[in-house]
């Protein structure tokens, strides 16, 4: 069983270990996308020890989806310890001093971007730890200090199309003006007649509504889902086809007054020539940052840094982490100048045997604990 979070890193002997578990979590109902259902999700998670105080991480891996998602991922994340390990308590420390992970370190496990984000996250609950506090304090800012909270979207997963209607009269109940559904895989034109009730029932100005496709659409139907979807005064579409059908999506930015925001489609390019292709070929409107796939919190900051060049906006989302994970992810995103609009950290509530939940949502917002 993981650490639990809540359990304060205090003083322990003074060895110096680095440590990794796993935890397979369970959903409380089916979660559907256009990729699939998903009725669990395994999560990992790191630990470093040094003078008497520990910092922990959650490698943020979404099966399917994550880059590095493969059978040997358990060997490999073993062989990621053994080389923070091989580093030693010096180079640890130096990197706590600065606040900074060595570039040719993350260089070196750029194709393992959840243990990255495991990484960063281990680094400053670390600092936390030997500053005095709980280890859970990554960033500094009111969120984390508990006095303001983040806006956020309310999250309806595919479905029946009574369950999607009823899930969605609870997040608006439970005071969202913003919802996100998913889209493309069950029919069409029940989930256009579930988004038409919506906005029927809400004009734009009282409900914000946004769809994510997942990838779903192809050349053959998505011109007219996106000009079906229009109709609907929508904020935008998420990742409308397939991640790597850059002409495709290049073509539906340019000829399609609904915004389109990339999500999958920056995971994997690791180096600013892939990265800036990307902009510069679909110049969508959005892209949404998942720190834990895109390689962590100073990788997403970059992505931030290429889009504010270009005039395109962002959000940030988690990727189904833990408490842990979703509580680092949070306190990253409630820092950054120009964060904006609705964010996708609503899922703190998803799993029957979540680690001691970091974080609450109240009245559409996201609150530290």
């Amino acid at each position: 069983m993981p650490v639990r979070p809540h359990d304060t890193p205090g003083m322990m002997d003074n060895c110096w270990h680095i440590k990794h578990w796993s935890h397979e979590l369970t959903f409380k109902r089916p979660a559907g996308t256009s990729r699939g259902v998903m009725l669990s999700k395994p999560a990992y998670f790191i630990e470093v020890a040094c003078e008497g105080f520990k910092g922990q991480g959650e490698c943020g891996l979404l099966p399917g989806l994550s880059i590095d998602d493969s059978p040997q991922y358990p060997l490999q994340l073993a062989e990621f310890c053994q080389a923070i390990d091989a580093l030693g308590a010096e180079q640890w420390l130096a990197w706590a001093d600065s606040g900074q992970i060595s570039s040719n370190f993350l260089h070196a496990w750029r194709l393992w971007p959840s243990m990255v984000f495991a990484l960063e996250q281990t680094l400053l609950s670390f600092v936390d730890s030997r500053n005095g506090g709980s280890g859970q304090q990554l960033f500094d800012n009111p969120f984390s200090q508990r006095s303001k909270g983040i806006p956020i979207n309310g999250l309806i997963w595919m479905g029946d199309a009574d369950h999607m209607t009823q899930e969605a009269e609870a997040r608006l109940s439970e005071g969202f003006t913003c919802l996100k559904m998913k889209v493309g895989a069950i029919d069409f034109q029940q989930e256009m007649a579930q988004l038409t009730q919506l906005r029927r029932r809400f004009s734009s100005q009282e409900l914000e509504l946004r769809v994510d496709a997942n990838g779903a659409f192809t050349k053959a139907n998505a011109a007219e889902a996106m000009d079906a979807l229009l109709t609907l005064d929508l904020h935008s579409i998420e990742q409308p086809s397939a991640p790597t059908d850059i002409d495709l999506l290049a073509e539906l930015s340019a000829n399609h007054d609904l915004p389109i925001a990339l999500d999958e489609s920056l995971i994997g390019r690791h180096d600013s020539r892939t990265r800036d292709a990307l902009l510069e070929a679909v110049k969508p409107a959005y892209i949404v940052l998942k720190p834990s796939l895109v390689g962590g919190f100073a990788s997403a900051e970059d992505w931030i840094h290429r889009a504010n060049k270009r005039g395109i906006a962002y959000w940030v989302t988690s990727a189904l982490e833990s408490s842990m994970g979703l509580n680092a992810i949070a306190q990253w995103a409630a820092q950054l100048e120009g964060l904006s609009g609705y964010q996708g950290l609503g899922t703190g509530s998803i799993y029957q045997n979540n680690l001691p939940s970091l974080t609450k949502v109240k009245s559409g917002e996201l609150w530290q604990r």
